[in-house]
């Protein structure tokens, strides 16, 4: 295996510190807030996931779809409120948990990569349509004909006892 230079593994964990969102923490929606829905890539077999399933995906637990293609966590920017409701109900988390959370995964060799960050729900809701295998959340006033709404638990966000809302 070859060995990267420490001057360019200390530039990648910087760039992750970044995406991970260095900073710029923001309070989660209020209950009974806009909901957001978990899209996934088109050709993803996933219709429905508990939420357990979800957390492991969201969590780097579960890299692989039951397909064998990498799963592909794309993560909003710090400052978008449905982020913010993401790490209250799925990670359970704060945004300095968060980052020590995907850094230490990603020290410990436990991820090939952390979440990609996309810096608008537009962005994410456009680029989870072109790369097989990602998964991502919007506000549901920004999922379009082309997303792939996927289930939690049976519910859809659109139900009243639907647990990201």
């Amino acid at each position: 295996m070859t060995r990267l230079p420490v001057g360019f593994r200390w530039t990648v964990l910087m760039g992750t510190l970044a995406a991970l969102g260095w900073g710029a923490p923001v309070d989660a929606q209020s209950e009974g807030g806009e909901a957001v829905a978990i899209v996934v890539h088109p050709d993803t077999d996933a219709a429905n996931l508990t939420f357990n399933e979800l957390r492991r995906i969201f969590r780097g637990e579960r890299q692989f779809w039951e397909d064998g293609r990498r799963v592909t966590l794309l993560m909003r920017a710090p400052a978008a409120a449905e982020r913010a409701l993401v790490l209250d109900r799925i990670y359970e988390m704060d945004e300095d948990e968060f980052r020590e959370y995907w850094i230490g995964k990603m020290f410990r060799a436990e991820v090939a990569a952390g979440p990609k960050l996309v810096y608008s729900a537009d962005m994410a809701r456009d680029l989870v349509t072109v790369i097989p295998g990602a998964i991502t959340f919007v506000p549901v006033a920004d999922v379009s004909s082309e997303s792939k709404v996927v289930r939690i638990d049976g519910l859809l966000p659109s139900d009243a006892d639907y647990i990201l809302r």
